[in-house]
C-alpha cells in the first residue's frame, strides 16, 4: 500500500546572535527570497558578503530539518521542490562600547546583532 497524500513540509531554522548588523545582513537576505533552495545556495556561494556562509549554514541546517520532518512522516522528499518560503532578518541585543572623543568626550558604539530565521516550503504541482 503506497502513501499516495500529499505532505505540506514546513521546515524552519534560526540563527541567533549573530554579530552582524541587520541591515546589512537584509541585503543578503533580499537575493533569496522566494527562490528554490538550490538556487540560493549558488547565489550564497557567489556573494562577496560576510554574512553569506552564516546564511548558508542557516540554510542547509534548514535542508536538513527537513529532511527529517519527511522521515518521521514516513514520506519522501524531493529536495528540488524545495523554497524558500520566508526569510526575516530580526535586531538582536545591541553590543554597547565607548570611544574616548576630542576634549574628553566619550561617543558611543552600537554593535549590533541579528537574528535570522529561514522558513523552507514544498512546491505542489497537481497533475
Amino acid at each position: 500500500m503506497e502513501n499516495k497524500e500529499k505532505v505540506n513540509i514546513e521546515a524552519r531554522a534560526i540563527l541567533r546572535f549573530i554579530r552582524v548588523a541587520p541591515r546589512k545582513a537584509r541585503l543578503v537576505v533580499d537575493l533569496i527570497r522566494g527562490k528554490m533552495v538550490n538556487e540560493a545556495l549558488a547565489i550564497l556561494d557567489f556573494s562577496p558578503k560576510y554574512v553569506s556562509p552564516l546564511l548558508k549554514k542557516v540554510l542547509n541546517s534548514a535542508v536538513s530539518n527537513a529532511m527529517k520532518i519527511a522521515e518521521n512522516k514516513n514520506s519522501k522528499i524531493d529536495l528540488d521542490k524545495l523554497f524558500i518560503k520566508s526569510v526575516n532578518v530580526d535586531e538582536g541585543p545591541m553590543l554597547k562600547r565607548y570611544m574616548p572623543r576630542a576634549m574628553g568626550r566619550a561617543t558611543l558604539i552600537r554593535k549590533r546583532t541579528s537574528h535570522i530565521k529561514i522558513v523552507l516550503g514544498e512546491v505542489s504541482r497537481s497533475s
